[in-house]
């Protein structure tokens, strides 16, 4: 397992979007990358030195410091759609090999490199911007239905990273819930949802909510 490439955003105007700019357009660094916790000094709204969050209300923040895309999901949706997709271009921080990010358990976490270590908190949730940037027909319904959403994380232990490091689980919590359930039980199994309160405290406090909310919905039905 390995990491690809560190990806950072070239903020940009874009008529798909309500902001005035998007961060989405994501492109390899050259040369090492320092992660941070948010709001470290050196860190912007994202936890990737050099990246830019342009709409901090869905973005960014201490559980979404990092996204992950897998390099095999991106070369299946090369097939799908005919055309090449290059590592950032899903605007993931880091494009991985011979990792099942989607596959991932909530709360498990990752070596990269000699220091950095992440944690996994949430799946990625398609946006009218991933529409409008991908520019493909039906985009949100389509990614939804794959049910590879990439994962989200949080920042343990702040590093350095570059493309080549390697990447070693080194903790996997007993539960069932990986990013591509939490996916699904927020987006289109909406009965899951009380089942991923079982990640306990690794889990985002914006997917706990949905959980707990549909939870006292049964309760008071």
């Amino acid at each position: 397992m390995r990491l690809l490439s560190v990806n950072l955003a070239r903020p940009r105007a874009a008529d798909y979007t309500d902001r005035p700019l998007t961060g989405i357009d994501k492109r390899p660094a050259d040369g090492p990358v320092a992660v941070f916790a948010p709001g470290s000094e050196g860190a912007g709204g994202s936890g990737v030195a050099g990246d830019t969050v342009c709409d901090a209300r869905f973005h960014g923040g201490n559980h979404q410091a990092v996204y992950a895309y897998a390099r095999e999901d991106l070369d299946r949706w090369e097939r799908e759609l005919g055309r090449e997709l290059p590592g950032g271009v899903f605007g993931e921080n880091l494009t991985t090999s011979g990792l099942d990010v989607s596959g991932a358990l909530i709360g498990e976490r990752w070596r990269i490199g000699s220091e950095l270590v992440l944690e996994v908190t949430s799946a990625r949730i398609p946006c009218r911007t991933f529409a409008g940037w991908l520019d493909e027909r039906g985009w949100v319904k389509r990614f939804t239905q794959a049910g590879v959403p990439g994962a989200y994380l949080r920042v343990i232990t702040p590093g350095e990273i570059r493309a080549g490091d390697p990447i070693e689980v080194v903790h996997r919590p007993d539960h069932e819930v990986t990013v591509s359930f939490l996916f699904r039980a927020v987006t289109t199994e909406r009965e899951l949802l009380p089942r991923v309160l079982a990640a306990g405290e690794a889990l985002s406090p914006v997917a706990a909510g949905k959980a707990r909310e549909y939870q006292d919905s049964l309760a008071g039905s």
